[in-house]
């Protein structure tokens, strides 16, 4: 049989030739595969896949240099929301001291400050150093963060770990007061054994030994060593915990539990990939998530019955509507948040942070 199809007259022998010697060459660079449905043919074919460059790759991403686009950058870095809750809880720590009007005075404002400076600076170093230590990790779960992105080079985010630790550790020194530098030394301590990864540390990989870090830093450091800051070495006064600093050191151990959880949640994709056995990971988001719930509700209903137990009206209004108040709004949303979406996950995480700040504004008025 024949098949009489004309060529186009335009197609001579001599393209015919070109086209026959170029796909020689073509096919001369690929692979030799005898079988193509073998294993070995089918691991050649996907590994020729994997190495298809996309329309965007990642190393064509070019920072912005500008003086605006670098400060975003660097607020990002900072973590803004763990700074929020270092300033707005050293400040409501050193209130539960306070007595009379008096006790107002320029010496204790100053004080203040002598607590704040080199604990925020000590909180950038810290939460600077787990990027430098999670940037892979980072690139799946918080793509965002300047050196998971490349808007920070690592040497440039060392520089800022370094710097910023060296200044904290030396106004600890500088304010001569040993709460305050106590707390920094033991906040920048557990801040590397939770990150750094050198034998025996890297203690993010152990779930225990990951929520024991945040909660001694969030719940014990915080509540305990600055309150002693203010009452002994700002006011002078012998050191004497008040049931308001016994209650918040207790409430925020709970909810600063809570977070060491619940942070883990929206993260299990990169966790699972590079090897953190995380609770979530471990137990799944769900259960997690419901027991997290569970346990903030708990310490709600603790803080009204100590709330009513109080000799002061206004005091006791104060502390039982406002506990009742945030419990409310924490179930109402917990029962719209849809556990399969990660991102739904890490702005219910923000949501938790915002009532560990409202915590502290109610702190004060349990007397």
């Amino acid at each position: 049989m024949q098949c009489n199809v004309p060529l186009n007259h335009k197609f001579d022998q001599g393209n015919l030739m070109k086209l026959f010697q170029k796909s020689s060459s073509i096919s001369s660079k690929l692979p030799s595969i005898k079988n193509p449905m073998s294993n070995h043919g089918l691991k050649c074919f996907q590994s020729r896949l994997e190495h298809v460059p996309t329309s965007q790759p990642e190393h064509n991403y070019k920072p912005n240099t500008t003086l605006g686009a670098q400060l975003d950058a660097f607020y990002r870095f900072t973590r803004p929301h763990t700074v929020i809750g270092t300033i707005i809880g050293i400040t409501s720590v050193s209130l539960l001291p306070i007595q009379t009007m008096a006790d107002l005075s320029p010496t204790f404002f100053i004080g203040i400050l002598k607590g704040l400076l080199p604990a925020l600076l000590m909180n950038i170093c810290v939460v600077g150093l787990n990027q430098l230590y999670d940037i892979q990790i980072d690139k799946v779960n918080k793509p965002d963060l300047p050196l998971a992105r490349g808007d920070f080079s690592v040497e440039f985010g060392s520089a800022i770990v370094a710097t910023f630790s060296i200044l904290s550790l030396a106004k600890g020194l500088a304010f001569k007061s040993p709460p305050v530098l106590s707390a920094v030394v033991i906040w920048f301590l557990l801040g590397s054994a939770y990150s750094v990864d050198l034998p025996f540390l890297r203690w993010k990989k152990y779930p225990l030994l990951a929520a024991a870090c945040i909660l001694c830093v969030r719940a014990l450091v915080i509540n305990i060593a600055f309150f002693v800051h203010i009452q002994k070495y700002v006011l002078g006064r012998p050191i004497m915990f008040t049931k308001a600093s016994i209650f918040g050191t207790t409430f925020m151990s709970f909810f600063v539990a809570v977070i060491a959880l619940f942070k883990d949640i929206p993260d299990v994709d990169g966790d699972r990939h590079y090897g953190i056995q995380s609770f979530s990971v471990q137990l799944g988001q769900e259960r997690i998530f419901w027991l997290c719930i569970s346990m903030l509700l708990m310490a709600y209903g603790s803080a009204v019955v100590i709330g009513v137990s109080s000799q002061y009206p206004l005091n006791m209004m104060v502390t039982v509507f406002g506990h009742c108040m945030l419990a409310s709004i924490l179930w109402l949303r917990a029962r719209g948040v849809d556990l399969k979406n990660n991102a739904a996950l890490a702005s219910f995480y923000m949501f938790i942070w915002n009532l560990f700040y409202a915590e502290y504004f109610l702190i004060p008025f349990v007397r």
